[in-house]
């Protein structure tokens, strides 16, 4: 089986979140499932320098763009043992950020396009293309309406997955008319709610649409959570799959990660107390081991519950004694209470802003707890990868999260869940948490349970090749 993973970021070349994670990995695990899995991205110009030494100029061709054609610089290199091809157009690509500029759709329309004519000039047909998230939606769109009518592209399928709903690549008309260059005929095929909509294109002309959880899959076809696209999703409800992401488990390893203070191991957990006692130091907390260390990695945003913590943490501060770490960044508001509570807690609660990889590895295996109060989430990777550091997920049983994270109550679960979107609910699962805490013997039979949890992508990896079949019958 041979499988075409287009993308608009991957890990480790340029990536903005979730979906440069799972760029970076499930092309690898598929290859470990001997899957002939080749990944075609943007050549962004923010590719650090180290790795654009290994990758070199193949050919150009012109694309089209609506009624011009496009210089297209084609570029490849290897990494992880899967084949990179990357899409040059300076014009496009050469800029600070991967997103965010007042022409991305017609830089997308561009890359999928891309995607698709470079193929005979790889001589790679694959058996199924794997398009992902609103920058690639219109992959599946261009197959249908016009690569699918080629001999030489005639039998290939498509797959598209959903990694964040609210994330669209929603467009007037007037705009799609002159860039996208689909067949007067086909403009049907991404007209939804008045306006044209890249993601519903590829909903309607995919083979197959999958989401990153199970349970997302089946939120996003209800109203609260489908952001307008739940009335499609739930006519082509038959061809919706949802399959977890996973984590790299070699890159997210405490026995072997470079970057933190100490490396432990399930069956041998001294070296997490060390990683506390170093991170209380680090981020100028209190010098008290035995107190419990809550922590967030975390885009600000409202999205991922942040107004419950503003809501609920003086009373947190007042009636428990923990201390608390969050690192991110977003909207101002947030910024600006947790800047707020550090003042006001000296040596209980730290504040980083910004994200820096090291810095979020540490606060992984130096705390104890991981909180995630997200109002909605598509998958999440945080708790596993707290998980896999011994650190016990406080979450909101919602999207991914509902599929990751087992309650402890009653034995044999990896953390700790809360049903409703209420602050009073998320302080009980934090005090059900905190009383564990305590209980040293069981805490320690916690950690090392969520430790040998299976999230790692070989588990996703079999669902996408059973996905990929069933999309080829």
């Amino acid at each position: 089986m041979k499988v075409l993973f287009c993308t608009s970021e991957s890990n480790p070349f340029a990536s903005s979140g979730g979906l440069g994670d799972v760029a970076g990995s499930l092309p690898a695990a598929l290859r470990q499932k001997l899957v002939g899995c080749r990944v075609v991205m943007p050549y962004y110009s923010c590719i650090p320098q180290e790795l654009k030494n290994n990758i070199k100029y193949l050919f150009n061709i012109f694309v089209p763009v609506g009624w011009r054609s496009q210089y297209c610089g084609v570029f490849e290199t290897t990494f992880d043992d899967v084949t990179y091809y990357f899409i040059d157009n300076e014009y496009y690509f050469k800029r600070d950020g991967l997103y965010g500029y007042y022409d991305d759709a017609e830089r997308f329309a561009f890359f999928s396009r891309a995607c698709l004519e470079i193929l005979p000039h790889i001589n790679f047909k694959p058996d199924v293309i794997h398009s992902n998230d609103w920058q690639t939606a219109l992959v599946p769109v261009y197959y249908t309406s016009i690569y699918s009518n080629y001999d030489w592209y005639r039998g290939i399928k498509t797959v598209f997955t959903i990694h964040n709903i609210q994330y669209q690549g929603k467009y007037g008309f007037d705009v799609v008319r002159e860039l996208v260059g689909l067949p007067e005929w086909s403009m049907n095929l991404i007209e939804y709610d008045g306006c044209a909509n890249f993601m519903k294109g590829a909903i309607e002309c995919a083979n197959r649409v999958s989401t990153v959880s199970p349970s997302y899959s089946w939120e996003i076809k209800d109203p609260w959570f489908g952001y307008g696209l739940d009335r499609i999703l739930r006519e082509r409800e038959w061809k919706l799959w949802g399959i977890l992401n996973g984590i790299d488990n070699k890159s997210y390893d405490p026995n072997t990660d470079f970057h933190m203070f100490a490396h432990y191991r399930y069956d041998n957990l001294e070296g997490k107390q060390e990683c506390k006692r170093k991170l209380q130091e680090r981020l100028c907390l209190a010098q008290r081991w035995e107190v419990p260390v809550i922590a967030m990695v975390t885009r600000m945003t409202s999205q991922k519950g942040l107004d419950l913590v503003c809501q609920g943490f003086e009373q947190l501060m007042w009636q428990e004694d923990v201390q608390f770490v969050i690192l991110g960044s977003g909207e101002w508001g947030y910024e600006n209470f947790f800047r707020d509570m550090q003042n006001k807690y000296p040596g209980r609660v730290c504040a980083c802003f910004g994200y820096v990889n090291e810095l979020a590895r540490k606060i992984y295996a130096g705390a104890d707890l991981f909180l995630m109060p997200s109002k909605s989430e598509p998958c999440g990777l945080s708790q596993m990868i707290a998980m896999r550091y011994g650190t016990i997920p406080i979450a909101r049983e919602v999207g991914g999260l509902r599929d990751s994270v087992v309650d402890s109550f009653g034995g044999g679960g990896n953390g700790f869940l809360f049903r409703n979107y209420d602050t009073g609910d998320m302080l009980d699962a934090i005090k059900r948490a905190i009383a564990g805490y305590w209980r040293r013997d069981d805490w320690r039979i916690l950690v090392q349970r969520a430790m040998r949890w299976d999230n790692s992508w070989a588990r996703s990896a079999e669902q996408y090749v059973r996905l990929y079949r069933e999309a080829m019958n």
